[in-house]
């Protein structure tokens, strides 16, 4: 078993940087990742100051910001015809104080690169897993792929998103904490000359729409009830356009763009999480473990710091040859409180915010609003949640003798 590599299941941020981190460390790593690039519109593409952060501590974060990316340090609302700035993230002590937008494509090609620069680093795409096999003693010993292949695991981290294929095959207890919504994404073209007085997010009683400012488009985010796309679809995309025009007439310039409902991509909002996420010879991490909502956008970062979290408390034990089992469990004890904390934060929102604006129930701008557009020191605590969050992880030297 010891001559096996660890692999791992899944080429998004939780699964390549922990590639990254366990090659660095010494550890033979393979990453399966099912498709044949990281080429997929509308992932997740904040990186946020902690993620930065991180790239810093291993010396890659000027490397990283050569890569096109735009930046974002304060989060402006549009509420019921006000516009409040409700959080602030540049005074974070942290190397990059700001939230770097950038195609997610581009990060994990980034960490591609560097993982191949270690010799025990491989990347396996078009390489679809699709279960676990298990030994005499019950102990999940490999995977099994598409092809009918099986490779052997000294151990499976399972990092293979939201729906996630092996958290099912290892039988581990998943609780469903509802989300009232859905999201559909789009881009709409910003002209050189367009105005850039356009809020993060704008929310009525008529909906929710976030345009996210990427030098030459918006990526632009409508809220939506979950399962209401259909509706939406029977309505046409011209009422879609005008819908979307009405809550932020600032992207009315390059809303023709939108000619079908091609050009939107629904993703379909889930927040769970596993409640145990190991079992003998296996890890879930990132999504696999906890899906968490759009909310805050922080998605990306916890699936990283679960990745850093899996590297500092297993790197050392495998490149010594130890036993990984007697540790799994660890990474949950760490993650636990930081994923729980953030979903409950989540879910706050979904049950206050998005919840009473999809019933076109919001009749007010609430208190805490109004208090941390008037008193700037405030901003800086939401601010500092979403740009750090719970519970932070720091890498660890590959060489330090014991990972705590």
């Amino acid at each position: 078993m010891r001559d096996h590599p660890v692999i791992i299941v899944g080429g998004g941020p939780a699964g390549m940087v922990a590639g990254l981190l366990l090659a660095r460390a010494g550890v033979p790593v393979t990453v399966l990742e099912k498709h044949a690039d990281f080429l997929r519109d509308f992932r997740g593409d904040t990186v946020h100051p902690s993620t930065l952060q991180l790239f810093h501590e291993i010396g890659l974060l000027d490397e990283l910001l050569k890569l096109p990316h735009a930046k974002v340090d304060t989060a402006t609302l549009d509420l019921l015809g006000g516009r409040y700035t409700i959080a602030s993230l540049k005074n974070l002590p942290v190397a990059a104080p700001y939230i770097a937008m950038m195609p997610q494509w581009d990060l994990l090609d980034f960490v591609a690169r560097q993982g191949a620069c270690y010799p025990t680093f491989t990347l396996r795409q078009s390489t679809e897993a699709t279960g676990l096999t298990f030994d005499a003693a019950d102990r999940a010993s490999g995977v099994t792929l598409a092809t009918g292949e099986t490779l052997p695991a000294r151990l499976v981290i399972a990092a293979d998103g939201r729906r996630s294929v092996l958290r099912d095959a290892a039988t581990l207890p998943l609780e469903d904490l509802g989300a009232p919504m859905d999201v559909l994404w789009f881009r709409v073209p910003m002209p050189a000359d367009a105005s850039t007085d356009v809020p993060l997010g704008t929310i009525d009683k008529r909906g929710m729409v976030v345009a996210i400012p990427r030098g030459d488009y918006w990526q632009c985010a409508r809220i939506i009830p979950k399962g209401g796309f259909p509706a939406i679809e029977a309505r046409g995309i011209d009422a879609f356009r005008a819908d979307v025009v009405a809550l932020v007439p600032g992207i009315a310039v390059g809303i023709g763009a939108i000619t079908t409902f091609e050009d939107v991509k629904l993703l379909s909002v889930a927040l769970d999480r596993l409640t145990r996420w190991s079992r003998p010879g296996l890890l879930a991490i990132g999504d696999a473990a906890h899906a968490m909502s759009p909310v805050g956008g922080v998605g990306i970062n916890l699936a990283v710091q679960d990745a850093v979290a899996t590297a500092n408390i297993l790197a050392a034990p495998l490149a010594s040859g130890a036993d990984p089992d007697p540790l799994l469990a660890k990474v949950q004890e760490r993650r636990w409180k930081p994923t729980t904390r953030m979903q409950s934060l989540q879910r706050f929102a979904h049950l206050r915010v998005i919840e009473p604006m999809l019933l076109g129930q919001i009749d007010h701008v609430p208190l805490a609003v109004r208090l941390l557009n008037r008193i700037p020191m405030l901003r800086q605590i939401p601010g500092r949640i979403i740009g750090l969050g719970f519970g932070r992880q720091h890498v660890q030297s590959p060489l330090a003798k014991e990972f705590q």
